[in-house]
């Protein structure tokens, strides 16, 4: 609730601090850089320490309040600070938190371990845009107001935090696994070229601050149906990740390249000048988020043996990370000077992607979820 929520209003609220559609690119592809390109170094420095609550709590503490502090923000440059500060929280705590996740989930089963957690996500993310919408309709744009509400839930979540910490002190029983790096030697064939297509993917794919913030410069929608948009997006990404997983257990990559297909329409419909458009274009879009969270890793998983996951994982999130980075400071600069442009770039780098996994499914022995 807290940073998707904030995620669904921050493209807007640095168009109103007065940043350009570069400014909002390169943020937002900066901030996902950190936020993937941290992972890997969490985890590291987690199982060297061995201080895996310390690592955990002060994680989520710089997720969730770099949020509300964005209420005090009067400089762009401070907000855009601020944002990735929240990513880089989100990348310290995630290892360590997906580690104890999977311990606890052995209890349950670890597929409805993992799909609840998913479900609750993606319940947050659609609750937080929501209630941001509510205040933004009542106040009548009001950003900081909106900042400040996000404070209740990120109480919430660093108290039940702390109790879990009490309840289980021991870290040594989460069974969290050393990364062994000396025996990362190499990867299986083909997986250079499915990381070139994860790249492709991530570099075409327009972070939603800036979806945002054309819908704001253009009026395309009022302020309160931007996070409302956003709200919407989180729903099919969380319905569709469910389906789309089910659908790769059956067929294979087959099922991430169908869809990359489809959703490479999302960019001329969001960056169009039509609200119906912009409603198709945002569904399109959550789609896509929901066959990268729910695909993606699990191809990786499925294909690199158990002694080489975690350099496989550190070496994926880096080079996603940065493609996303790259491709968002060019979209942003590309709105800045041709919209078409961007929407040209996009759907390239989509179809790109596509080819290139169609590469990948031929020279790969076996399925690849397999």
């Amino acid at each position: 609730m807290t940073y998707e929520g904030a995620r669904s209003i921050n493209g807007p609220f640095l168009q109103v601090l007065g940043a350009s559609g570069a400014a909002v690119g390169i943020a937002a592809g900066f901030g996902e850089l950190v936020g993937y390109g941290l992972r890997w170094v969490a985890g590291y420095v987690s199982d060297r320490t061995r201080k895996y609550w310390t690592i955990v709590i002060a994680g989520y503490a710089l997720n969730l309040l770099s949020v509300p502090l964005l209420a005090w923000a009067g400089y762009w440059q401070v907000a855009v600070i601020l944002m990735i500060a929240e990513r880089a929280g989100k990348a310290v705590r995630s290892p360590t938190k997906d580690a104890m996740l999977s311990h606890a989930s052995s209890r349950v089963g670890q597929g409805w371990g993992f799909g609840l957690h998913e479900f609750m996500d993606q319940v947050g993310a659609t609750l937080g845009p929501l209630g941001i919408s509510a205040i933004l309709f009542y106040k009548l744009g009001q950003y900081r107001e909106a900042y400040l509400l996000l404070f209740i839930p990120a109480v919430c979540s660093l108290i039940l935090l702390v109790f879990a910490r009490v309840s289980y002190p021991d870290p040594s029983t989460l069974a969290i696994r050393k990364i062994e790096l000396q025996k990362a030697r190499g990867f299986p064939p083909g997986f250079g070229i499915y990381v070139l297509a994860a790249m492709c993917m991530a570099a075409g794919y327009a972070d939603y601050p800036l979806i945002a913030y054309h819908f704001q410069r253009h009026h395309l929608v009022t302020d309160a149906w931007i996070p409302a948009l956003y709200a919407i997006a989180m729903l099919t990404e969380g319905v569709s990740s469910l389906a789309i997983g089910k659908i790769f257990d059956r067929i294979g990559l087959w099922a991430l390249a169908g869809v990359t297909v489809l959703t490479l329409f999302f960019a001329p419909l969001v960056f169009g000048n039509n609200f119906r458009f912009a409603l198709l274009g945002m569904v399109l879009w959550g789609i896509g988020m929901g066959a990268q969270s729910s695909i993606l890793k699990a191809v990786v998983s499925g294909v690199v043996g158990a002694e080489k996951k975690a350099t496989a994982f550190g070496l994926f999130d880096t080079c996603f990370g940065m493609a996303w980075f790259a491709g968002s400071a060019l979209m942003g600069w590309l709105y800045d000077f041709s919209v078409a442009g961007l929407i040209a770039f996009s759907m390239a780098m989509q179809l790109a992607t596509v080819l290139i996994l169609l590469i990948y499914i031929r020279r790969t022995s076996r399925p690849a979820g397999a």
